[in-house]
């Protein structure tokens, strides 16, 4: 089997020793003496629709290593947390039940579940970002059906009685108290001061059965009680679809600002933090997978620019709370094809510096964007679903994460003369000359510079030949490291198919798989030179590879 990886691996140094002979030159300079301000470790946070993996074997061991990227500053967002159940899951689905009723209607708790999902969390040093839901069966005002089975079910099955409105706000928001106030009770409340808290899910869409004005109602309802229990709990929404939502963002500003609240008929409600969400569209396209980056973008511009409206607003933190290729993590298909490899892990790193200068652009604090992408338990290996593992085996997507997370200090001022222009990413995407970009970071003598190399279409291309050049760095000579993805670094998705893609690897091939899902250095040359405050690095990045450069001055 390693003859069969090496011979693989032959092959794709022989083929990109020949796209490198095919590169285009780039320049990407690099201002190094006048950073722009903080690099905002935005890429912090994660989520999924499933809520009980987090307990179970590769998402406990996934969990883990999230918590190892920034420990204590990584969180997790996700679906059913509310959900009549005793812990059933499957794809979209999870339950804990949290919630009953006896016979005479009062309220039955149980945070059994709950906590054991919170406890993993806590344990691999992730935090939560509460989301408040979905309706406990016992509270909904249309329980029945309640449970759906996707994937085999229509779309209009999917949104049973856990999507709508409670029959009875106050038990509504005297089990959010409750809830709450057993966390702090738990965690304690230095710990749960941390969290992030804010209800439901895309309201302004099929999640949630009821009226704009009944959402408002459920949230005001939750916050209050969030807030009875932790005066200074982190609180915030709504958690739209669609970036702006058409004038859903807009509408809920305007009703947490100066509105009327729907719990205490007072005005306004508690605004900490404001959450959208941002999707991709990718298609199948002359067969092959296009990607929809400017769909994404344009998402993330049109919340952007609402948020601006209001100057009172200026410096509340901003949080995609999903911020994705596309809208459905469970879905498999063929415009969905290009979550194993190279294009999902270049794409997260063309995407995540473009959210920062949109927020510059506006003028809003961006705090963070939210994967949302874990694993998914017990399912085939590479199955196609979006996620960051498979069973047990890290995907290259995850290496730009650990690439994110070795970044930090103030972010430096970067000029490519083969970047695309972010008003044609907004309009059009990545569908001429491919993007090929950094994102530079300085602490001290340390500078750290994250190149990709990224096209919207998923088809082989030419390798770009790299000059770096870094002015206004420190005088001396800085040691190098270079970390690379591409299809022989950091991919345990091309060493899965070397050895002819088996759904029961032996344990040899499983240790292999491991050994090549880590965040590997680049084995192909690189030359510097440096002197009188000036640093030129060259390489060549093959199409879909992303590296990361570490410069260390003694």
């Amino acid at each position: 089997m390693k003859q069969t990886i090496a011979l693989l691996s032959l092959l794709l140094l022989v083929t990109s020793n020949i796209a490198q002979a095919e590169s285009f030159p780039v320049r990407i300079q690099i201002g190094a003496a006048k950073p722009t301000g903080p690099l905002k470790p935005i890429w912090r946070f994660f989520g999924a629709d499933e809520p009980n993996y987090a307990y179970m074997k590769h998402g406990s061991e996934l969990l883990g290593e999230l918590g190892d990227l920034k420990k204590d500053e990584v969180f997790f967002r996700t679906h059913s947390l509310l959900v009549t159940g005793k812990g059933e899951h499957g794809l979209k689905w999870g339950s804990t039940d949290a919630y009953n009723e006896d016979a005479a209607g009062n309220p039955l708790y149980d945070w059994t579940i709950v906590d054991r999902i919170f406890d993993a969390y806590r344990s691999n040093g992730v935090r939560p970002y509460v989301q408040i839901g979905f309706m406990p069966k016992a509270l909904s005002v249309k329980p029945e059906p309640y449970r759906h089975q996707f994937p085999n079910a229509k779309y209009e099955d999917l949104f049973g009685g856990w999507a709508y409105p409670p029959k009875d706000f106050a038990k509504w928001e005297e089990l959010v108290y409750q809830w709450a106030k057993h966390c702090v009770t738990r965690y304690g409340e230095k710990e749960v001061l941390h969290w992030y808290w804010q209800t439901w899910n895309e309201p302004n869409i099929d999640y949630w059965r009821g009226t704009r004005e009944e959402f408002f109602k459920l949230h005001d309802h939750a916050i209050r009680a969030v807030r009875r229990a932790i005066p200074g709990a982190r609180v915030g929404g709504p958690d739209l679809a669609g970036g702006k939502g058409g004038d859903f963002l807009e509408s809920f500003l305007n009703h947490c600002l100066k509105g009327v609240n729907r719990a205490s008929g007072e005005k306004g409600t508690p605004l900490d933090f404001i959450s959208f969400h941002a999707k991709g569209s990718p298609t199948q396209t002359d067969g092959h997978v296009r990607m929809g980056i400017s769909s994404q973008l344009s998402d993330i511009d049109g919340a952007f620019g609402v948020v601006a409206k209001y100057p009172e607003l200026k410096n509340t933190p901003i949080v995609i709370g999903e911020s994705d290729p596309e809208g459905c993590a469970a879905c498999q298909g063929a415009n969905l094809a290009y979550r194993n490899g190279t294009m999902y892990s270049s794409y997260t790193a063309a995407s995540f510096p473009r959210k920062l200068d949109l927020a510059e652009k506006h003028g809003v604090n961006l705090e963070g964007a939210l994967t949302w992408a874990f694993e998914f338990e017990g399912q085939r290996y590479f199955a196609g679903f979006r996620t960051l593992a498979t069973r047990g085996i890290d995907k290259p997507v995850l290496n730009v994460f650990r690439m994110f997370s070795r970044m930090g200090g103030q972010r430096l001022r970067v000029e490519s003369d083969a970047a695309g222009p972010l008003d044609e990413l907004l309009k059009t995407g990545v569908r001429g000359k491919p993007d090929v970009s950094a994102l530079a970071g300085r602490s001290g003598r340390r500078i750290t510079v994250l190149v990709w190399h990224y096209h919207d279409d998923d088809v082989p291309g030419a390798g770009a030949a790299i000059t770096l050049d870094l002015a206004g760095v420190p005088t001396g000579s800085p040691s190098l490291t270079r970390m690379l993805i591409d299809k022989t670094h950091s991919n345990s998705f091309s060493a899965w198919r070397a050895m002819g893609s088996p759904q029961a690897p032996t344990a040899e091939q499983i240790l292999d798989m491991e050994k090549a899902s880590q965040l590997a250095r680049a084995t192909d040359k690189t030359e510097m030179k440096s002197a009188d405050g000036h640093c030129e690095i060259t390489f060549t990045l093959a199409r879909q590879g992303v590296t990361l450069l570490e410069l260390e001055w003694p």
